[in-house]
């Protein structure tokens, strides 16, 4: 028999419940680029990069929106190392042309290159960095190996020799695949290290659990979530593909002369850099500008893919 003494106590009805792990659920779900992209709205210097890149890139694929005089055709010797005068704000080379049309179109050749070379390391780098790292093995051994010799040469000492053996077939598809086809080593490892990471995710488990091939595997799960450093890699490699070309074309080993290229200016203009610098100095900010948004949009995106780094700042 119960003691008939004995109290129950009941919560009152009304009493208030208090949501301590309320969930929002209107809220969006949160993910790498959603963060990322959250981070680099606000600051003002990735707003300045991309204002700059779109600059440049717009000016290669239109530049008869910066300038109506022919670049080449319009060169007169009367108007040799001339300075400034109306309809040409950069006064004149050596060889009477027009400096600011060179450098507008001048940056055709630089960013086609540029943006050739990287597309193809690249495609190159994420395709065997993705098979090493997945697969692993003798397939990870070999091409990793591969990947080694590749990295143990100079890119733009290969594309010396590449460009000296073809010089009788010069092109901006020549020049690129030259540089990109030698520069992919440094993005395989990038994307390699990703790969071995994704692939220890719970999701990736889970597909092969449903009987999912390992190659379908690699290529709707492992890649998509390893992507975010080959764009930053991309980026970058975008900027040092634009040096490399300028760097060949003042070698002399780059396009031919006929070709325009902030690179092939730099060099035509040293011979007269004593009695007419702004010839060498205006392609050379050109050239600096280029480079400084691509290498300032590439450091921003490394920064904002990086949890670790956003919780530092």
């Amino acid at each position: 028999m119960p003691d008939s003494t004995s109290q129950h106590y009941v919560a009152p009805v009304e009493t208030e419940s208090i949501s301590v792990d309320a969930v929002r659920i209107s809220d969006k779900p949160s993910n790498l680029w959603r963060d990322a992209w959250f981070d680099l709205r606000r600051r003002p210097l990735f707003w300045f990069s991309i204002a700059l890149a779109l600059f440049f890139l717009v000016m290669a694929l239109w530049p008869t929106l910066f300038t109506s005089t022919p670049p080449n055709d319009d060169c007169q010797l009367s108007n040799s190392n001339g300075g400034p005068t109306e309809g040409h704000p950069l006064g004149f080379t050596f060889q009477g042309c027009d400096i600011y049309a060179r450098i507008v179109w001048g940056s055709q050749t630089s960013l086609a290159v540029g943006l050739i070379a990287t597309v193809i390391s690249s495609v190159l780098g994420l395709i065997m960095g993705a098979l090493a790292g997945f697969y692993g093995g003798w397939l990870d051994g070999l091409l990793s190996r591969v990947g080694d010799i590749f990295f143990a040469i100079p890119y733009i000492l290969a594309a010396v020799v590449v460009m000296t053996v073809f010089r009788d077939d010069r092109s901006v598809w020549t020049l690129a695949f030259a540089i990109g086809a030698f520069a992919w080593a440094s993005t395989a490892r990038v994307v390699r290290a990703e790969v071995l990471r994704v692939r220890q995710a719970d999701f990736v488990m889970a597909s092969q659990a449903l009987g999912q091939s390992k190659f379908k595997i690699l290529l709707n799960h492992v890649v998509p979530n390893a992507i975010a450093p080959l764009l930053v890699v991309s980026t970058l490699g975008l900027a040092a593909a634009i040096v490399a070309e300028a760097t060949l074309s003042f070698l002399g080993v780059g396009l031919g002369s006929d070709v325009m290229s902030w690179g092939l200016d730099i060099a035509k203009a040293q011979a007269s850099l004593r009695v007419a610098p702004m010839a060498l100095i205006y392609p050379s900010i050109a050239l600096t500008l280029a480079v400084l948004a691509f290498v300032t949009l590439g450091e921003l995106i490394r920064d904002a893919l990086d949890p670790k780094a956003r919780a530092r700042r």
